[in-house]
């Protein structure tokens, strides 16, 4: 019985199942703009959290614990255990794109991953707007609204499109312009969409050729990472809570998701770049 409760399939459907419900709520809330009080900031004056954030990972938290008693979650918004790599069991962030959120823009997404030992094992992205699922199981594949995904086979790196993000911070944004602007020259073209979780997501369903990001927390990537890597993507993340990650080259807290035929040359053109400086 207790094989069943930690295998794969179990977490990816519990994931699953409070993503789906979260994203339900989460349409049902008044817009933050109308709602007083209803926004503040964190890192930066740009770095955005409205009350919706708090109120989705609070039903989030609540539905995990009647769910999966006794088992740690750790949050965007309200962290969760002194040593979230070796204790956290679930990883959760209510908005991802709050900022598309506050301007009514649909690219937000409800993030769900079940993890053991700091690695995710199960995971699920909702888009409320769309109503689209992504879910994944280690060893078992991902797939969207049902559907098996599948990286393209992009094996130029000329003619891929690559996603990416900016930090909050001014200075490193800047930094960060300098790294796409010498990008740009050599890919097809640059998206920036405002979710990194659905970013991911949409390299697993070949809508991306790849995706390259600095500052990614743990509750980014945690399920987008694996439904990626289940839809044959390679990954590289900075690791639990922005663990440093291997000395490649590319600095300790980048997130490079990419087919596996471009992956080698975008992570050479980011090192050439200065990827590590960002």
């Amino acid at each position: 019985m207790d094989a069943d409760r930690d295998d794969p399939a179990t977490l990816r459907r519990i994931a699953e199942q409070v993503a789906t419900e979260a994203a339900d709520y989460l349409r049902g809330l008044p817009s933050p703009r109308d709602a007083a009080g209803g926004v503040r900031t964190k890192s930066s004056p740009t770095d955005v959290v409205t009350a919706a954030d708090t109120a989705v990972e609070a039903l989030l938290r609540d539905r995990l614990a009647e769910l999966r008693p006794g088992e740690p979650v750790f949050g965007e918004e309200r962290g969760g255990v002194e040593d979230p790599a070796a204790q956290a069991r679930w990883v959760v962030d209510p908005i991802d794109g709050t900022v598309n959120y506050l301007y009514g823009l649909p690219w937000y997404a409800v993030s769900v991953a079940a993890v053991r030992d700091g690695e995710s094992v199960a995971g699920a992205v909702v888009e409320p707007a769309s109503g689209r699922v992504w879910t994944a199981a280690a060893g078992a594949g991902a797939t969207c609204d049902g559907r098996p995904l599948r990286v393209t086979d992009a094996d130029d790196l000329g003619q891929s499109l690559v996603g990416t993000g900016f930090a909050y911070g001014a200075e490193r944004r800047a930094r960060q312009a300098r790294l796409v602007a010498g990008m740009l020259p050599v890919v097809r073209d640059i998206r920036r969409a405002g979710s990194s979780a659905l970013d991911v997501c949409s390299v697993a369903a070949g809508r991306l050729d790849g995706y390259l990001e600095h500052g990614l927390n743990w509750w980014d990537w945690a399920a987008a990472g694996l439904i990626a890597r289940e839809a044959g993507a390679v990954v590289r993340v900075p690791g639990p809570t922005g663990a440093v990650a291997p000395d490649d080259g590319l600095g300790a807290d980048v997130t490079l998701v990419a087919a596996p035929g471009i992956a080698a040359g975008l992570a050479a053109l980011a090192r050439e770049l200065g990827s590590a400086g960002i």
